[in-house]
């Protein structure tokens, strides 16, 4: 087992508290109470195992939030294929939400996502099907009313 070369400031247990209960997502609540309970003294093997995280995953959270601070919880971009869905398209894809579905042809007075991928397409060129269109909208946390997707 190597020693944990991580120096953390001295207010490191009271700025993971207070990120305890603002995180919502799962993931970094995880890692952010299994890094702080290795700054509170526990051992990197007792954690890892409580947690059933692989000692190099936990020591790795560590090392990035001592560098870091907390953006290093922070999910790192992936490597593969863009994304479809770019910012521009998220942002007509907000203003067509808002517009009558009719005078774009739908054939009914609420948007579905396969309509909203059907004009998408014919305003932009790029093809998204109905459940990237969906994502995109809960992604960006839009209120669908009152024009919903289904």
């Amino acid at each position: 087992m190597r020693p944990l070369k991580s120096t953390f400031p001295a207010d490191a247990l009271t700025t993971l508290g207070t990120l305890l209960k603002h995180t919502k997502e799962a993931r970094i609540f995880r890692r952010v109470q299994a890094v702080q309970a290795v700054v509170a003294g526990a051992p990197i093997t007792t954690v890892s195992s409580t947690f059933r995280l692989a000692d190099s995953a936990l020591r790795k959270w560590v090392q990035r939030f001592a560098a870091q601070g907390v953006l290093g919880f922070r999910d790192r971009p992936r490597s593969g294929r863009p994304s479809k869905v770019t910012p521009e398209l998220t942002t007509r894809l907000t203003e067509l939400i808002k517009q009558d579905p009719l005078q774009h042809g739908a054939l009914s007075s609420q948007w579905t996502c396969r309509e909203l991928a059907t004009t998408l397409a014919t305003e932009t060129g790029v093809q998204l099907g109905r459940e990237s269109v969906r994502r995109a909208l809960k992604k960006n946390h839009q209120v669908l009313s009152p024009h919903r997707t289904s």
